[in-house]
């Protein structure tokens, strides 16, 4: 349902100097796009009609996690050996959202459907970013760990390969969880809309 997409770059370089982290090197950001509408039917339809367009499909979604991995390695050689000096992950995600703003004209529904939605959109998108980290810090623990190779020819090809298996797993992961998500949409929100009208009554 809504989408993720992933680029990757590498910068590579034999007998570097660069000091190697514990950690991939993690930053978020969000970014925002306005909705309209004052009942819970136009403001479902603007969610639809205003989010983030994939430029792959053309398509509109109310939430979108952008994801850039880009990696810096080194390499020491010697004699007949060749091994991965260095690694450094970068992960950089961006959430777009929504922001609702006709909420001070709208009536009780539309909050409430605003309130369920919005919260779910921004849980979703958090998954996102967080099966992201999981995903780097793998990738980063992996390519640390791989056995040295006769020369630096076939150790960057090594590097290469166990990165591509990694990333095309973390792709997959993304595809699965929105899977997940879109069979259980529908019932999930209107779970949630049942647990936070009880709470509106109780606390009106």
């Amino acid at each position: 349902m809504l989408a993720i997409r992933l680029a990757l770059t590498a910068l590579v370089t034999c007998l570097g100097t660069q000091s190697v982290g514990t950690e991939p090197l993690i930053s978020k950001s969000y970014s925002y796009y306005s909705v309209s509408g004052q009942t819970s039917t136009e403001l479902e339809r603007e969610l639809w009609r205003s989010g983030p367009e994939l430029a792959e499909t053309g398509t509109r979604h109310p939430g979108a996690t952008r994801i850039k991995i880009s990696r810096t390695i080194s390499f020491e050689e010697t004699p007949g050996r060749c091994r991965v000096k260095d690694v450094t992950v970068k992960l950089e995600t961006n959430l777009t959202l929504p922001r609702w703003t006709d909420q001070a004209k709208a009536d009780r529904k539309a909050k409430l459907v605003w309130l369920t939605l919005s919260s779910d959109i921004k849980r979703h998108e958090e998954r996102h970013a967080e099966i992201a980290r999981q995903w780097s810090r793998k990738l980063e623990k992996t390519l640390k760990a791989l056995r040295p190779m006769p020369d630096c020819q076939r150790m960057q090809a090594e590097v290469e390969a166990v990165s591509k298996t990694i990333l095309e797993k973390h792709s997959a992961d993304h595809d699965r969880f929105d899977r997940v998500e879109a069979a259980s949409f529908e019932r999930r929100i209107k779970r949630i809309l049942r647990y936070k009208a009880s709470q509106m009554r109780t606390d009106g």
